[in-house]
């Protein structure tokens, strides 16, 4: 006789086992129309889940994050029920849940085509209006493999054969179509409402570059249509957004296949860059820290003391010369260790915070490559605070602080706090890491902050903090990054004097609120669509002449303004006033300033905004007092 405990406190008892199902009927109709799936004793399971025991009970529907998970994996299902009902001779292979949405490899010689796509999500469609049940079975593992390969399915059967012996095999149907899957799925094909495919991509076998290509057809699925809906907006102005596409249009940077993953930079895009650094810079000099510069290829031997070369060996670069092996490096840290090590230090001396624009190299994986997201030469706004462990609380509550400080500036107000803690592969004592995650989890409750746990998601060294923006597009990306590290410093030989006369090696906290300054200068690209805020943007103002006559005027006020350190250029192209405004409007410049014959005379400016806005006629001088007052406000 169970006893069901409901979320909301209140318990329900059967008189012998009963399935979500009808828990969710005894609940309430609507309820029970509503079901995708249940929670027992907090895991995830089908609505056709027996209970037997007591138990606490919660029934998921569409409003509930796990109830997009199922949608999206039953999604697959009905992806592949429809792949094999219109090409009978393509083989499933796997289909997961991936972020918004889904994906179904298959081993179809032919492969799809963008019509296919078409014609699959049309059958799709037909399958879920069928509103067909979906049913769980169990299976023993050779009888598994067996049915599979009966049925032409030689990878299902593969991997099946790899599942230890004597696991029952879980397997899922619906109308003519048979998986094997872990669940849980929805009740019946009819749940599913909304979806789409997206596109079509090749993928190996198991991820194997040694195995046969597959056909990969990636889909979306949300819980309506106005969701679904919503979510193709977003990817429309993804796109619009894309910093690659801008970069082109303003030309800001471009990369090419004889350095892939580096960046060439342009004027005006390293015009954005250096203007992020001095932002830095002059924000870090005024919270204590001192900037350095360390060497860009490293014996070996420092990166095997430090732990690196085991965890990244695979991921740098390396030279020999003189019959020594180097990396170029690929994080600033034990550099950073070096310096530290050069002189005596007391405790008096600390905290220590040493920062510099570390240019770092990485051996990605060149599928992985993408724009300024994804390089393999990048630098990072790095710094290290040198601490005992009394300081450490405090180090990390000053630099949340900080970080905050410095994403509002940009712009960025939503954001993310994650805390990782010690993962299985790990170095130091259980001690320091139960001390590190201490002081960051006191550091996030004494601001009140909300932050989510990543059980064993720590760094190697230490436990950390990750700190992620969300864009205007809902976009979520990770950025900033605190983590704590008692032993590195030991690693490499670092010691401090302790108030007590004794040699202690400093808690070393690794930080980072940028993280790779080309990544974060796309973010920035595409969160304001290339039109960045007047004290980044490349150019400033322009100077637009109606006429031959304005000419010497404009120069004359373009050299004035320059002088005063803004970024300004003069258009005196005999060309339409309209037709120039048109031009820099779509070039993103923050400010047109326009000279007619009146402007020319009393020696002012017809002042307006990219965005069409008239702030009326001023004063060079007034002009330039405003945005030098914007420039001010954020320390450039």
């Amino acid at each position: 006789m169970p006893s069901i405990t409901l979320p909301d406190g209140s318990r329900r008892d059967y008189p012998e086992p009963v399935t979500v199902a009808e828990i969710a009927a005894d609940i309430g109709a609507g309820l029970a129309k509503a079901a995708l799936a249940g929670k027992v004793d907090g895991k995830i399971v089908d609505t056709s889940c027996r209970v037997e025991r007591d138990a606490a009970v919660s029934i998921i529907t569409e409003r509930d994050p796990e109830g997009l998970e199922v949608i999206r994996h039953s999604s697959a299902h009905l992806l592949a029920q429809a792949v094999k009902q219109l090409f009978p001779e393509a083989q499933v292979t796997i289909g997961p849940v991936i972020e918004d949405g889904f994906y179904y490899d298959f081993a179809y010689k032919r492969g799809f085509t963008e019509g296919d796509l078409k014609a699959i999500e049309d059958r799709m469609a037909e399958l879920a209006r069928q509103d067909q049940a979906v049913s769980r079975s169990v299976m023993d593992r050779d009888e598994a493999v067996a049915l599979f390969r009966g049925m032409g399915e030689a990878y299902k059967a593969e991997i099946i054969a790899d599942i230890p012996k004597g696991e029952p095999i879980s397997l899922y149907s619906q109308g003519d179509f048979i998986d094997l899957c872990r669940g849980p799925h929805v009740p019946s094909t009819g749940k599913l409402k909304a979806f789409k495919l997206m596109k079509v991509a090749g993928a190996y076998w198991r991820g194997d570059s040694n195995n046969e290509m597959l056909q990969r057809i990636y889909g979306t699925a949300w819980s309506s249509r106005k969701d679904l809906e919503a979510y193709l907006h977003r990817l429309e102005e993804a796109e619009k957004r894309d910093h690659r596409k801008i970069a082109r249009q303003l030309e800001l940077f471009h990369t090419q296949e004889e350095a892939p993953g580096m960046v060439f930079w342009h004027p005006r895009g390293w015009t954005i860059y250096q203007s992020v650094v001095s932002y830095i810079r002059g924000t870090l000099r005024e919270h204590g820290y001192q900037e350095v510069h360390t060497p860009q290829v490293v014996d070996r031997s420092l990166w095997e003391r430090s732990g690196h070369w085991d965890k990244f060996g695979e991921e740098m670069f390396t030279v020999h010369s003189e019959n020594r092996e180097y990396a170029v490096k690929p994080m600033n840290c034990p550099c950073h260790v070096q310096i530290f090590n050069q002189g005596l230090k007391s405790y008096r001396e600390l905290p220590l915070r040493m920062a510099e624009f570390g240019s770092c190299h990485r051996n990605e994986p060149s599928g992985t490559l993408h724009g300024l997201m994804r390089l393999r030469h990048f630098v990072q706004d790095d710094a290290h605070i040198f601490c005992t462990e009394d300081q450490v609380q405090d180090e990390v509550s000053a630099f949340i602080d900080l970080l905050f400080k410095v994403y509002a500036d940009f712009g960025f107000r939503d954001i993310i706090i994650k805390l990782s803690t010690r993962p299985d592969k790990r170095v130091g004592s259980d001690e320091s890491w139960a001390k590190g995650e201490h002081a960051l989890e006191q550091a996030l409750n004494a601001k009140a902050l909300p932050w989510e746990l990543q059980p064993g998601e720590g760094a190697f060294y230490g436990p950390k903090i990750e700190f992620s923006l969300k864009d205007s597009l809902g976009r979520v990306w990770q950025c900033g990054t605190i983590q704590v590290d008692s032993s590195m410093p030991g690693f490499l030989g670092a010691s401090y004097v302790a108030e007590d006369g004794s040699r202690q090696p400093p808690v070393m906290l690794h930080r980072a609120i940028l993280g790779s300054l080309e990544r974060f200068i796309g973010i920035l690209i595409e969160e304001h669509a290339g039109a960045l805020p007047a004290w980044l943007a490349p150019v400033q103002a322009v100077l637009l002449t109606i006429t031959d006559q304005q000419a010497d005027f404009a120069t004359q006020i373009e050299k004035g303004l320059k002088k005063r350190g803004l970024r300004v250029q003069s258009d005196l192209r005999n060309e339409k006033i309209g037709y120039k405004i048109r031009e820099h409007t779509l070039q993103r410049i923050p400010y047109l300033l326009v000279i007619g014959k009146r402007e020319a005379q009393d020696g002012t400016l017809a002042v307006r905004t990219r965005t069409g806005e008239d702030l009326g006629v001023m004063t060079p001088e007034a002009f330039a007092d405003i945005l030098t007052g914007e420039i001010a406000r954020h320390g450039v």
